[in-house]
């Protein structure tokens, strides 16, 4: 979703990208990374392959979410670093934040806490890409591999399987099949009330191209989020009135929710200057708009 969001950025006629999908190139064989980045030479590398998935998803494959999330992370920042590319930006995840936190999280928790375990595989994969950037600039700060940690995102080019999906693709898919069905009731895993921020992954995409612009100036490690949050029932009543859908909502309490609260601080993203610009009815809107081409 990342990565296509990028590419699809008005920004993205300034730049020559190379795209390898990943039946061209399997990120978790070292050696075809290797050899890859040694012929393209590429002047830049953003880093935002991985498997992803929502909480379903993670539950179920927590080593497949480890260890090829390991393996991807560290045959493209090693093997950049081997190649001499001296410019990186690495894409984390809010998930490698502690889940006991009263308040935002702010990039000086890492590692102060206890993983939420319904993603604790995926959140060790991404703590060990941020180390790996963060020990090649420390070892030689000519090496400007910078960590950006997105909030949760969502968007054109997302997974809208439930089985597979982020919390609003896969509310997309239940309301629009609830609507088409006539369903009067749509489940909620949990009570609703559980908060999260969700951030149009365009917008990532215009953050994404302002570090292109002068990756110097890029914090180390810096939050992106939209300052933020909503309760899970707010995104499924949002949903609703986008797909115009007007049953009713059931709670499921046997269902995992993960964390809480997840809102990401973004004191250092506002010092650097940037800010989101979708709020979330449109950002839902054209989401939906793209399912719909893809039925």
């Amino acid at each position: 979703m990342v990565g296509k969001n990028i590419t699809a950025h008005p920004s993205a006629q300034n730049y020559i990208f190379i795209t390898p999908s990943s039946s061209e190139l399997d990120l978790r064989n070292h050696r075809n990374v290797l050899d890859f980045i040694k012929l393209q030479n590429p002047d830049l590398i953003v880093h935002c392959a991985g498997v992803v998935g929502g909480i379903q998803a993670n539950i179920n494959s927590p080593l497949k979410f480890l260890v090829d999330n390991m393996d991807i992370g560290r045959n493209v920042i090693l093997s950049a670093r081997q190649c001499n590319v001296k410019r990186l930006i690495n894409l984390a995840s809010s998930c490698i934040y502690p889940k006991e936190v009263d308040g935002l999280l702010s990039e000086d928790m890492i590692l102060t806490g206890a993983l939420e375990p319904t993603n604790e595989g995926y959140a060790f994969a991404k703590i060990y890409a941020l180390k790996l950037c963060e020990y090649i600039r420390a070892e030689n700060s000519e090496f400007k591999y910078k960590t950006l940690i997105p909030c949760n995102l969502y968007g054109k080019y997302d997974k809208f399987d439930p089985e597979n999906a982020h919390l609003i693709p896969s509310i997309i898919r239940k309301i629009h099949d609830a609507k088409l069905h006539n369903y009067p009731q749509v489940e909620i895993w949990g009570d609703g009330t559980a908060r999260r921020e969700f951030m149009y992954a365009a917008d990532l995409s215009d953050a994404i191209f302002k570090c292109l612009s002068n990756i110097d100036a890029v914090p180390n490690i810096m939050n992106i989020g939209i300052g933020t949050d909503h309760t899970i029932q707010e995104y499924y009543e949002e949903c609703a009135k986008v797909i115009g859908w007007h049953g009713n909502f059931t709670y499921n309490l046997n269902k995992p929710v993960g964390m809480k609260k997840k809102q990401v601080l973004i004191e250092k993203q506002s010092a650097w200057g940037w800010k989101p610009s979708t709020n979330l009815s449109l950002g839902i809107k054209d989401t939906y708009d793209f399912f719909r081409t893809q039925e």
